[in-house]
């Protein structure tokens, strides 16, 4: 009984954040049914977004798929357009159509660059959007930027976004009793999330022209990562005068180092005096040494090992469905806890069951599949 629990989401197959923002919802309880084209390849029961949804495969360019669709949507609370803006109006699916049966209906569509402006129809992806938004300047190194994976645009700027609408509009729907249209971006999201970075550079605490000379763009010593003698990294980011205090009272108690400046004339020089020092030892050494303490410091894990550290199993961080590894739900909720209802299916494997439901006999199944309406 999670804190969905009750609601009913239709989420249009897509790839990327729709799907995230589908997976997290389902892990808070909702009723999540992806809408699959029939010829979607089986292989995609590995994408972990899957897990904990219902899947139908219907045919949206057939006029009775399309019939179907509609019919799920009026008994739905939620629809996740994860399309270019016009592709659902074209399906006869768009927010005019689909509020007219279901006045109530919150309406989530999710683009990278938004349903409107002179960028809406062109293609793109989640290195694109933060482009333009100023994000992928700041992160690097002297020579150019680095691609922080597709975690700040499709995820954080994209899927994140688009559940926190979602959920604000639904909580807003409890007192208007109507639904709305959410236009979730993700150049939107991402320009958001930089909003500390536009605090510091309106402060003069920035300095746009100079990546990999901030604070925390990897300039400064005391907030950056280092390499270990086994290879493997540590990161540092003792910020505060305290804790960078406790850092060098651990690393250097008789000052053989010379560590105790932050002073941003001293970034370069110290930075180079601390490659030295943990270049001396092995990661699990500084870690035996500086974890857990208020030095600020972490071991630079992948995803196997972020799985298998202490600090992680106590919290249940990840968890394993049907032998594979998968984030465990987030955030967490003390009366009504959020759980993985089952691992990623077949795509299309819940059809039969979801339109009986709906009021459709395995008769008019049957036709349904002869005519391609459904697979």
């Amino acid at each position: 009984m999670g804190t969905l629990n009750g609601y009913k989401i239709i989420e249009l197959a897509g790839t990327g954040p729709g799907p995230m923002a589908g997976m997290m919802l389902a892990d808070m309880g909702a009723e999540v049914i992806r809408i699959e084209r029939p010829d979607n390849p089986s292989s995609r029961t590995l994408d972990i977004s899957y897990r904990g949804k219902k899947s139908v495969a219907i045919n949206l360019k057939n006029p009775e798929g399309l019939a179907i669709t509609l019919k799920l949507i009026g008994e739905s609370d939620v629809l996740i357009d994860p399309f270019r803006p016009g592709v659902c109006e074209k399906l006869g699916i768009g927010p005019e159509v689909c509020l007219g049966i279901r006045p109530e209906l919150i309406y989530g569509r999710i683009t990278g660059w938004g349903q409107n402006g002179p960028l809406a129809q062109a293609a793109g992806h989640d290195i694109n959007y933060i482009s333009i938004t100023g994000v992928l300047h700041a992160i690097g190194n002297k020579e150019q930027p680095i691609i922080p994976l597709n975690l700040v645009g499709d995820m954080g700027g994209g899927g994140m976004l688009l559940v926190n609408g979602i959920l604000a509009a639904l909580l807003e729907r409890l007192q208007s009793k109507k639904g709305q249209v959410i236009d979730a971006a993700m150049v939107d999201g991402s320009a958001q999330q930089m909003w500390m970075t536009h605090s510091l550079q309106s402060t003069g605490q920035w300095n746009i022209a100079k990546r990999h000379g901030n604070m925390l763009d990897g300039g400064a010593h005391y907030y950056n990562i280092y390499r270990c003698s086994d290879l493997k990294f540590i990161s540092l980011g003792a910020i505060e005068p305290q804790f960078y205090n406790k850092f060098i009272e651990l690393v250097d108690p008789e000052n053989k180092h010379n560590l105790g400046s932050q002073d941003a004339r001293d970034w370069k020089p110290l930075k180079s005096r601390l490659e030295k020092m943990f270049w001396q030892q092995s990661r699990d050494y500084w870690c035996a040494l500086l974890e857990g303490s208020d030095a600020c410091v972490a071991p630079v894990l992948d995803i196997i090992e972020a799985s298998q550290h202490p600090a992680n199993i106590a919290r249940d961080t990840y968890t394993v469905i049907d032998g594979r590894l998968h984030p465990a739900p987030a955030p967490r909720f003390s009366r009504t806890p959020s759980n993985i209802r089952s691992g990623p299916d077949r795509p299309g494997s819940d059809t039969d069951q979801i339109l009986n439901s709906a009021g459709f006999s395995d008769s008019e199944l049957l036709r349904l599949r002869k005519c391609g309406a459904i697979g």
